[in-house]
């Protein structure tokens, strides 16, 4: 596994003044992985990926990809990396081809390479009709699907796209995430996003963000609902002290929401609804409200966002 590491990420920092916009980030990105990097706005994901594409420069913090630190040789691993920023780089008064040939030209591709590059991105992105057509009258999803050729031209081993489906209406954002999906089986690719949706859908891997600072890195798979701790409200018309809930197998927390209801926090997989029931009817609680909250994959990142971040 160690051979297909494309990128390692190591105490990451970058300060405005005062401001950390990214604080100590670290993770690792393999081939066949499509790490989506999510968080509230202004949580710092633009600033990450412009650090890690080589536009802009860190404080502190190490960055090797495919090998190559890229402090210490940027140009050689700058080679490694495909960027879509947000809004994508077009000249509008250029043709597809003629937005593409130039592209291929400045990722050093020599003129035979970068014809046959330019069909074999067209045709992976869709524009294989569109060569002729002028780049500023095309609509907002063909112009996404040019800077995502752009990005690929050169067959990058590490792909960074900046909110790649921005815009797009349901069509084309089916269509941009599938060619996401394409894209990570073969190569490594990082995408920022604010949307969760976008993450389940395209991504393997999730970074989380919050001002700057990464409050959950790992699989997505990880954050599955049924793994994480569950919730049970309860209510009693003569409910016991806090305490003696808190007691009861497997509740790691209770919260006292008043006039007699609670909610009880259990490990995962427990299911305390059984004691709560024989216990209130042996001890004359009157219980008159027993039921489990379910915990959604959007509270679960809610909880890491806000909750998780202002405790940091």
């Amino acid at each position: 596994m160690k051979n297909n590491v494309l990128m390692q990420v190591e105490r990451l920092t970058r300060r405005y003044g005062e401001t950390r916009a990214v604080d100590d980030l670290n993770f690792t990105l393999h081939r066949g992985e499509a790490l989506g990097l999510l968080g509230p706005n202004g949580a710092g994901k633009s600033t990450t990926l412009r650090i890690l594409a080589g536009v802009l420069a860190p404080d502190a913090g190490r960055i090797v990809i495919n090998g190559i630190d890229l402090l210490d040789q940027p140009r050689r691993a700058k080679q490694a990396i495909g960027y879509l920023p947000e809004p994508p780089p077009l000249y509008p008064e250029l043709t597809v081809d003629e937005q593409l040939h130039y592209s291929a030209r400045l990722h050093g591709l020599s003129r035979a390479a970068s014809r046959q590059a330019i069909v074999r991105v067209k045709e992976r992105c869709g524009l294989t009709e569109m060569g002729r057509r002028l780049t500023g009258n095309l609509s907002r999803g063909y112009q996404q699907r040019i800077g995502l050729a752009q990005a690929i031209l050169h067959d990058p081993p590490v792909i960074i796209l900046d909110e790649p489906t921005a815009g797009l209406d349901p069509i084309q954002l089916r269509e941009i995430r599938n060619l996401i999906c394409a894209l990570s089986r073969e190569h490594g690719v990082i995408l920022s996003t604010h949307l969760l949706a976008e993450v389940q859908i395209t991504c393997s891997h999730v970074l989380i963000l919050r001002a700057g600072r990464q409050v959950y890195s790992g699989a997505l798979a990880e954050l599955d609902p049924r793994q994480q701790p569950g919730r049970l409200l309860v209510g009693m018309n003569t409910p016991p002290p806090v305490t003696v809930l808190a007691r009861l197998p497997r509740v790691t927390q209770v919260d006292d929401l008043g006039e007699g209801r609670f909610r009880l926090h259990h490990a995962p997989g427990a299911l305390p609804q059984r004691i709560v029931v024989e216990l209130a009817y042996d001890c004359g609680w009157d219980l008159w409200e027993l039921t489990p909250e379910s915990v959604s994959l959007e509270q679960i990142f809610f909880d890491l966002t806000v909750s998780q971040g202002d405790s940091a």
